[in-house]
């Protein structure tokens, strides 16, 4: 039985300082993958570092819709030019945000869909965040919508049904992490139950969002995916067996890269 981590921030300091043991009880619980997702130039360069140098580790480069102001001239050309290497296999995180306002939301608007025409030239699928901003998202979505069938991720899901149901029209799959496994969550739990288990997918967001029975652990890490596939495919009625099936076939074929 074998498991991707969609989504993990692995040049974060709290999980780099440690990353070779990391990634040891990763692969002890039985995650085989690991996509490393960058927020800015800089993590872009380590992410694909990181990938070059440990086994069964991704990257995926971009820039997240709360740094997305303090990115430099250069920067964006750095990430174009990054998308060839053969070790990228998506591109973000990207999205809105209107939780922080530390970045202006037009620029935000700005940066997310330089990302879909980076995704549309290239075939790499976006890794995209969404945070109390569905209205606004959906609307951006439909837009890019307007020109074909979407390639990319709802990544760390938390939004209602109602929006998971557009995404997946749109044509995304949709990704849950930790918070699916918490108490408070149930609403979130009918909406997994609605995701055709074709459409579905696991990650950590580490080394935020640890789930139970892990809560208060500080940092999350990859190995804590299999927490959250547990309360998945008990969500959804699947074993764990076939779950982690699915998801690694659905991973493998919307980040195409993976062999």
């Amino acid at each position: 039985m074998a498991w991707m981590d969609t989504h993990a921030h692995l040049a974060d300091k709290s999980l780099a300082n440690q990353l070779d043991d990391v990634l040891a009880r990763a692969k002890q619980a039985g995650v085989s993958q690991v996509i490393c997702v960058a927020v800015d130039a800089k993590t872009c360069a380590e992410a694909i570092a990181i990938a070059e140098s440990k086994e069964g580790v991704w990257a995926s480069v971009g820039i997240h819709p709360n740094y997305a102001h303090q990115a430099a001239a250069d920067d964006w050309n750095k990430i174009v030019e990054m998308t060839n290497h053969p070790r990228v296999c998506a591109l973000g995180e990207t999205g809105l945000d209107r939780h922080w306002d530390d970045c202006p939301f037009e620029v935000q608007q700005s940066n997310f869909a330089s990302h879909w025409q980076l995704s549309c030239e290239t075939k790499l699928p976006l890794i995209i965040h969404m945070r109390d901003c569905e209205p606004e998202m959906l609307e951006a979505l439909s837009q890019q919508a307007g020109k074909g069938l979407l390639r990319g991720v709802m990544h760390s899901f938390s939004g209602t049904t109602e929006t998971a149901k557009q995404c997946l029209e749109f044509g995304l799959f949709i990704s849950f992490a930790g918070m699916l496994t918490y108490k408070k969550s149930e609403e979130l739990r009918k909406t997994a139950r609605t995701i055709p288990l074709d459409r579905l997918l696991v990650e950590t967001d580490c080394p935020y969002l640890t789930p139970e029975p892990n809560r208060s652990r500080r940092p999350n890490e990859p190995s804590f995916v299999v927490h959250t596939a547990k309360c998945l495919a008990e969500t959804v009625g699947v074993s764990a067996k076939e779950l982690a099936d699915i998801t690694m076939e659905n991973a493998k074929r919307l980040f195409w890269r993976i062999p």
